[in-house]
C-alpha cells in the first residue's frame, strides 16, 4: 500500500508538533518533510524527541518543493504567510489542508480559483476539534428554527486575528442556513456601536481576548422567554485538534476545488 506523503508547514509549532507525531505513527500517512524557520536544516524527529527515521525541515514551502515530492501540504503557520504557502503548493498540483485562521473571503476566492485551475483541492478548517465540528452542526440545526442568534468568540490575549477562524466559519454557515434577525439597527443604537460587536458573515459576533482563555465559541439563540446556548471550549493542549486534522488529511484528495469546514467532508 502506497502511503500518502505529507509536508507539515509549522511542524515544530504548538499544534503542528502534535499533528506531526500523529502522522508519523499513522499506517496510511508518511511525513516526508516539514517547514520550520527556527529549525530549518535540522531533523524533525530529533526536534520532537522521537525515535524515527530522519525527516528534513526546510525554511520555506518553496525550498521543500524543490527538494522533496509530496501529495499534501498541511498549512499550520500564520495568516501572513498561509496564503503564499497554499498557492505555491496548489500551483504544483499539491492538495492543501489549511488549519491557519485569519484568511479573508477574498483570500479564499483567489485560493479556490487557483485550486480549480490546477485541478487540485483545498480543505480549509477553522477548527479541527470534533466537538467544534459538532457545535457547527447543532448550531445549524437550531438556526433552521430560530433566527435570533449571535456568536461569542473566546481566545487568549495573544491571539491577533478577530474573530477566530472557528467563529467566522460558524457565522457564515449559520447565515447560509437562515439570516439572523437585527432587532435594533445601528443607526438606532444609543451609545458606542462597537459595544454590539461586529457584523461578520451576516452575523453579530463578539470576540473576547483575555488571559485564562484558550479557544472557545458560544452560539446563542433566543426566543420569547427561552434561550439556547451551544458551547465549545478547548483546553491548553493541542490534543483536541489531532483527530480532526487526520480526517481532513485523508479526505482532502477526494474532491477538487475548495471546501470549508471539517463537516463538509464528514458524514454528519
Amino acid at each position: 500500500m502506497k502511503k500518502i506523503r505529507i509536508c507539515v508547514a509549522g511542524a515544530t509549532g504548538w499544534a503542528g508538533s502534535e499533528l506531526s507525531k500523529a502522522i508519523i505513527i499513522d499506517d496510511y500517512l508518511d511525513l516526508v518533510c516539514g517547514i520550520s524557520k527556527t529549525n530549518a536544516g535540522n531533523d524533525l524527529s530529533t526536534v520532537l524527541g522521537i525515535d524515527n527515521s530522519k525527516i528534513p525541515l526546510f525554511e520555506s514551502v518553496s525550498e521543500s518543493l524543490f527538494n522533496i515530492e509530496y501529495d499534501i501540504l498541511v498549512e499550520y503557520t500564520k495568516p501572513n504567510i498561509a496564503k503564499k504557502n497554499t498557492i505555491e503548493a496548489l500551483e504544483k498540483g499539491i492538495s492543501v489542508v489549511i488549519g491557519t485562521s485569519g484568511l479573508s473571503e477574498l483570500d479564499f476566492e483567489e485560493i479556490e480559483e487557483i485550486a480549480n485551475y490546477n485541478n487540485s483541492s483545498v480543505l480549509a478548517v477553522g477548527n479541527f476539534s470534533l466537538t467544534a465540528v459538532l457545535l457547527q452542526k447543532f448550531s445549524k440545526m437550531a438556526a433552521k428554527y430560530i433566527s435570533n442568534y449571535e456568536i461569542i468568540d473566546y481566545a487568549s490575549e495573544n491571539k491577533i486575528d478577530v474573530p477566530s477562524g472557528t467563529a467566522r466559519q460558524l457565522a457564515e454557515s449559520l447565515n447560509e442556513t437562515k439570516k439572523s434577525t437585527i432587532h435594533v439597527p445601528n443607526d438606532k443604537i444609543v451609545g458606542p456601536i462597537e459595544a454590539r460587536g461586529a457584523r461578520v458573515g451576516g452575523v453579530q459576533v463578539h470576540s473576547v481576548r483575555l488571559p485564562g482563555h484558550t479557544l472557545g465559541v458560544d452560539s446563542i439563540f433566543g426566543l420569547d422567554d427561552e434561550k439556547l446556548t451551544i458551547s465549545h471550549q478547548a483546553g491548553g493542549s493541542a490534543t483536541p485538534y489531532v483527530k480532526g486534522a487526520l480526517i481532513a488529511i485523508k479526505k482532502v484528495m477526494d474532491f477538487k476545488g475548495l471546501k470549508r469546514g471539517l463537516d463538509s467532508v464528514m458524514d454528519l
